[in-house]
């Protein structure tokens, strides 16, 4: 029997993200907003998919669409999960918005056999190029906030996750790099070249053993 077709609005992360999760597994999604991606890997993947989300009407949104979803903040609530409660677990546009994302990252890798995380990149020229030339907080597509209302407090580029991930003896399993739109650049992830031009980093992780 062939898994659905993903909705043609589908966001192409989110599309990226569904190919590295196998059918069937166990998932956290965390910060998992309106539910879009549960739902996607719920039609195309028949996962077993729970979701973690701080906004209280989010959560509804996720209730009313079937999904398993409860009021929680990663920062705090990550930790009364159990090691290798879900095969995945997923950090999806959300690491910038946590207020210690070495704590929450350690705690994905615990919790799910592997982790997917993906993220702005705030090392991307444009975002360069706007502070140099205009000496002011860049408002883009996926920064779309202004500094003084913006729920993202810790911006980390590609190289910083990178490094950050060696420093946790974490696992680069798989990495891409994407555009603004969510299609994939053919650039390593460790490399400069990702950090300038690529606005989205995506990862598979795991835990060393």
């Amino acid at each position: 029997m062939l898994a659905p077709v993903a909705p043609p609005n589908t966001r192409v992360d989110h599309l990226l993200i569904a190919e590295m999760v196998a059918a069937g597994s166990r998932v956290l999604d965390v910060g998992c907003g309106d539910g879009a991606l549960l739902q996607l890997l719920s039609d195309t993947k028949n996962v077993d998919g729970r979701g973690i989300e701080v906004a209280r009407e989010r959560v509804n949104a996720c209730v009313a669409r079937g999904l398993s979803v409860i009021q929680g903040d990663a920062d705090r609530d990550l930790a009364d999960y159990p090691d290798g409660a879900f095969d995945y677990a997923i950090l999806s546009q959300t690491l910038q918005a946590t207020r210690n994302p070495r704590l929450v990252i350690g705690n994905l890798v615990r919790i799910g056999r592997r982790a997917i995380v993906s993220f702005p990149n705030f090392g991307h020229w444009r975002i360069r190029a706007h502070l140099l030339f205009n000496g002011r907080m860049p408002i883009t597509p996926l920064l779309n906030h202004a500094w003084y209302d913006t729920p993202n407090i810790h911006f980390c580029t590609i190289k910083d996750f990178v490094a950050l991930c060696t420093e946790l003896g974490i696992t680069i399993e798989r990495s891409l790099t994407l555009d603004r739109a969510g299609q994939p650049f053919a650039l390593d992830a460790g490399g400069g070249l990702a950090n300038l031009l690529a606005e989205q980093g995506l990862f598979l992780l795991r835990r060393r053993n």
